[in-house]
């Protein structure tokens, strides 16, 4: 007889150290832009370098310390979408750009010039209920509906922009000297992780140095925000300036612990904005580690005592900030205007396309687990829904199906016989499944290995060579 007294075993008796994963703290271009962003220096657009195009308007962006033109982009998008770009105007070399999101060209609305006060631009689209307040010093952008302020970009003034840098080993003695006085020192260098970031024994090589990228968001009248997934943390978003920002880092974490804002298996740089009567979506178009930050201020209402008889009816509104940062790429960001959720969606799937079809059979009830050990298993448990009478049309194997973890094979003790084992799941209208992971075991006499290395379908090294890791196979590519 079991004792009473044996513990039971809960779930975070199953989550992983997190301690083997960065935190916030431990994030080199997370560390640089909180520190050199609490020095307040400030962008200003110039609006003497505006030109109106037919798709967008476009501005150069300037920050007084380090002198280097960003530009500025601005398009109108059919359907009530805005679109913000920022690069560098003269790069090193082309900044990546998210090549294979957007579904096809997308429509652009010219965007017409209107009166505005001085040392601002305001550009309106389509029928100019929606328009864009740009200010130019310092630079800042009001989205205005039904001249109500919406939304502001940068009015905490946290764009960052890191540019392109010719690595150090490569720069003339003549650029050393002229850089000496403002250089950071080796040590300030590798504590901000400009050239390489160290982080237990791994090296992350920065072949061009600093390049990341932030941007912040004020929602106005906005207290709930949903998405950023995907995360195993409650359904709204959470404020979190008393903790780690959520990070866009795609993980295979076993055993992740709950209410928690690591990443875990994917990442989409969607959030949408809800309150009364207003729905609005961010999509940030950025395809490398990202980290948002979310402040969320309620709204107040002052009463007699505080603040007298006429300001007991007033009321400050509430705000969220969401801040964004990413390591690497460019500012590519959609702003969805909503009005209504169901806009929002239409909006991002106009973006993205939409979800394709499934097949009917993957609607159905799918057994899976890791792991089935053999045919006879398999046809056990198959055995096993029948006996019982529970439909189900899927079975699913993992990795232990396969010749020594090489995917596209077959463990030929374990599974002799795959095609009547498939044949016996098909005469019951049932389908298999069978794992195969986005790496492969490195083996030389391993037919998928030694084709794809051959043909260069492996990913790179910041030396050139295959990419390398551990996982199920051992070493792989």
């Amino acid at each position: 007889m079991e004792s009473a007294e044996k513990e039971e075993i809960s779930v975070e008796d199953e989550a992983v150290d997190k301690s083997i994963f960065k935190d916030c703290s431990k994030i080199a271009f997370y560390r640089r832009q909180k520190q050199l962003l609490s020095k307040k220096s400030t962008y200003q657009a110039l609006l003497d370098s505006v030109t109106i195009g037919k798709d967008s308007a476009r501005f150069q962006i300037i920050n007084e310390p380090a002198k280097v033109p960003l530009l500025a982009e601005v398009c109108g998008i059919e359907g009530n979408i805005f679109r913000l770009k920022i690069n560098e105007e003269i790069p090193l070399k082309p900044r990546y750009e998210v090549p294979d999101v957007l579904t096809s060209k997308l429509t652009t609305v010219r965007l017409t010039s209107c009166p505005g006060d001085t040392g601002s631009l305001v550009l309106a689209s389509g029928k100019g209920d929606l328009k864009c307040h740009i200010m130019a010093n310092p630079f800042k952008v009001d989205l205005v509906s039904e001249e109500e302020v919406v939304m502001s970009i940068n009015s905490l003034g946290q764009l960052y922009f890191e540019q392109l840098q010719i690595p150090p080993k490569q720069r003339t003695t003549k650029k050393n000297e002229e850089d000496a006085s403002t250089d950071t020192t080796q040590e300030n260098q590798e504590e901000l992780g400009l050239w390489e970031e160290k982080f237990e024994n791994f090296v992350d090589v920065k072949v061009n140095g600093p390049a990341s990228i932030g941007l912040d968001f004020s929602l106005h009248g906005f207290e709930h925000l949903y998405g950023i997934p995907q995360h195993a943390e409650s359904h709204q978003l959470k404020n979190t300036s008393d903790g780690d920002a959520y990070r866009l880092y795609n993980l295979d974490v076993y055993g992740y612990k709950i209410h928690d804002k690591m990443g875990i298996y994917g990442s989409v740089p969607y959030l949408l904005a809800h309150k009364l009567g207003r729905t609005l979506g961010i999509f940030w178009l950025n395809a490398s580690e990202t980290l948002v930050e979310i402040k969320t201020e309620p709204a107040v209402k002052y009463t007699l005592t505080q603040m007298g008889p006429v300001a007991a009816k007033q009321k400050v509104g509430s705000r969220t900030d969401v801040h964004w940062m990413s390591e690497s790429g460019i500012i590519d960001v959609f702003l969805l205007t909503g009005p209504t959720p169901s806009d929002v969606f239409k909006q991002y799937s106009y973006l993205t396309g939409t979800q394709a079809m499934p097949p009917l059979f993957s609607l159905g009830y799918h057994q899976c687990r890791w792991n089935y050990e053999d045919e006879q298993d398999v046809k056990a448990v198959d055995a096993g829904f029948d006996e019982h009478n529970i439909p189900y049309d899927v079975m699913w194997l993992d990795i232990e199906h396969t010749e020594g973890k090489r995917y596209f094979t077959w463990d030929k003790k374990r599974f002799p016989n795959p095609k009547r084992m498939q044949d016996l799941l098909r005469s019951k209208k049932r389908k298999l499944v069978v794992i195969s992971d986005p790496h492969i075991k490195i083996d030389p006499n391993y037919s998928v290995y030694a084709k794809a290395k051959e043909q260069g379908f492996f990913v790179r090294n910041h030396e050139g060579g295959d990419f390398e890791g551990v996982c199920w196979p051992g070493v792989l590519s």
